[in-house]
């Protein structure tokens, strides 16, 4: 029934400000933007070994209400060392939300909120290394 990961959303006030922090982060310019006026409304990037989707959209838009603190369901990003990318997103001006955590032999995991209010997870996984490897889907 699910197939992969298409697009993961996070929600902005500002989403040019939120362009430029994303844009610093992952290295890469947004690939889509659609405009709301003079501003940016929805910008995307395409990232990582799959070319997933990073979304941002206007908190105007979005499809639900934001709670008053980070919450809901955690995206974990694939990287290769927890520490360095917690270290280079807290220095961007994110903020520990989940400190590392090993959660088995290969799985370490953490997360920061982002300067916009969105959890963003990452995470050291051996089965995603392994299937990136191999080429196998399970």
């Amino acid at each position: 029934m699910l197939r992969g990961l298409t697009t993961i959303i996070y929600v902005a006030e500002d989403v040019a400000a939120a362009q430029r922090w994303y844009t610093d982060v992952l290295g890469v310019e947004a690939y889509f933007v659609r405009s709301a006026g003079n501003a940016p409304a929805y910008v995307e990037f395409r990232i990582g070994d799959y070319l997933q989707e990073l979304g941002i959209v206007d908190a105007r838009f979005a499809p639900h209400p934001r709670p008053d603190h980070p919450a809901g369901v955690v995206a974990y990003w694939a990287v290769d060392d927890i520490a360095a990318s917690v270290d280079r997103l807290v220095g961007l001006g994110a903020s520990v939300h989940e400190p590392t955590t090993v959660r088995g032999d290969g799985y370490v995991t953490a997360s920061v909120v982002d300067p916009f209010g969105n959890v963003l997870g990452v995470m050291r996984n051996q089965h995603y290394l392994d299937v990136l490897a191999g080429g196998r889907r399970s």
